[in-house]
């Protein structure tokens, strides 16, 4: 599984140019990418909807 995760898939994303403005600050207050910071809360809302998740789901 390691190697699953080392692998990046390249998504094509369309942002708002204020969306994108909002990220790139944000990510520029954490010493990200805007790529890292997008990768970031996508990584974090997954994980945050797996603690949430039901057990019989």
């Amino acid at each position: 599984m390691a190697d699953k995760e080392k692998a990046k898939k390249q998504v094509p994303l369309r942002l708002s140019a204020s969306l994108y403005d909002e990220l790139a600050r944000w990510a520029e207050d954490e010493f990200r990418s805007v790529n890292g910071q997008i990768e970031y809360l996508l990584t974090e809302a997954v994980r945050r909807r797996r603690k949430t998740k039901p057990k019989d789901e």
